[in-house]
């Protein structure tokens, strides 16, 4: 497993008749067990998958308070219990004050995943689900919301040692409420908002385009190099790790590795050296979507001249090979208005 948990305790928040935040804390780590690590496991994976999370770092105009904490801990590892407490009390303070009434089990972890330590902080859900029991009777249990995680902060602890300043080291969860989470997230760490990985995501691939417009490729070439840099993302993404700009031109052309790097340089183009990044941001790269007028067709650039031809004089799109699914509605429905 490529997960180790070193430290994690859980605490559990409720909502009391006024809806305010009444906490029930554990008062000792959860021993640490393959059960524990697969835990952890699916929770890291499932934060790297989250499309929405902004990045950040800590501030001298917000509350040094969590910061301080944590450089405590870090002195003192064995003191997780007093970080925890400490983060605990911030998150109840902060959600009053944001008026975010929220309850779940708040788990606080320090692990390694890969080479690189985190500290986790997420408030998760439950969910009740039924088994049968082997004497076929009806059980009835709560598990962890998982898939559902939307408020999370998760801080890189090998970058932050390395740099204190890091401007994404840091990075929370935006969640469904957009501004009101991030504004919450950035007050409760004591942080302020760093990297935007939306806007790095889109800096970038505006230069891929520019530099694929400018060196001499055929449709082909372009199509591939699109591919490579969208898989390339793409997997560093789902490790949790920043697009790094030097593995990334590496990763455009193994004939010229340093060609887009050298092309950003001359031509001053404003990409990061290294950057997290926003897949969802990239689907341009091999995508066509488009919709309007009650319309919405998306598909695979690599389709277009073949199964897809568009003619921009008449403005007409043609598809061969129509997805079965949608043949089988169309034939359903024109059967049925001809009957």
């Amino acid at each position: 497993m490529s997960v180790d948990v070193f430290q994690l305790t859980i605490h559990y928040l409720a909502l009391d008749e006024q809806q305010a935040p009444q906490i029930r804390e554990r008062q000792a780590l959860i021993p640490t067990n393959a059960q524990v690590c697969h835990l952890l496991e699916q929770l890291h994976l499932s934060y790297n998958g989250k499309p929405a999370k902004g990045y950040a770092r800590f501030s001298s105009d917000k509350s040094p308070l969590m910061q301080e904490s944590m450089e405590l801990w870090l002195q003192q590892p064995d003191d997780f219990m007093q970080l925890a407490k400490t983060a605990t009390a911030e998150l109840v303070k902060q959600l009053t004050e944001h008026q975010l009434a929220e309850s779940g089990y708040l788990l606080i972890s320090h692990y390694r995943y890969l080479a690189t330590d985190y500290l986790l902080l997420c408030l998760l859900g439950s969910k009740e689900h039924f088994s049968v029991t082997a004497e076929l009777d009806l059980a009835a249990a709560k598990h962890l919301d998982i898939a559902r995680m939307q408020l999370a902060a998760r801080i890189d602890l090998t970058e932050y040692q390395l740099n204190r300043e890091h401007p994404h080291a840091i990075s929370f969860i935006r969640g469904r409420a957009g501004r009101k989470v991030a504004d919450f997230f950035l007050d409760f760490l004591g942080c302020e908002e760093g990297s935007d990985a939306k806007e790095n995501s889109k800096q970038m691939l505006s230069s891929v385009e520019e530099y694929l417009s400018a060196a001499e490729f055929d449709p082909a070439e372009k199509s591939q190099v699109r591919q490579q840099v969208y898989q390339y993302c793409e997997e560093q993404s789902k490790q949790g790790q920043d697009v790094v700009l030097k593995e990334l031109s590496e990763a455009m052309d193994p004939d010229d590795q340093h060609g887009f790097l050298h092309y950003c340089a001359e031509q001053q183009l404003a990409v990061a050296e290294q950057f997290p990044v926003e897949v969802k941001s990239l689907k341009p790269l091999v995508k066509f979507s488009g919709a309007g007028a009650g319309v919405s067709v998306s598909f695979e650039q690599k389709h277009l001249g073949e199964r897809v031809v568009y003619d921009p004089q008449q403005d007409i799109l043609t598809i061969r090979g129509v997805p079965p699914n949608l043949k089988d509605q169309l034939q359903r429905f024109l059967t049925g208005s001809s009957q």
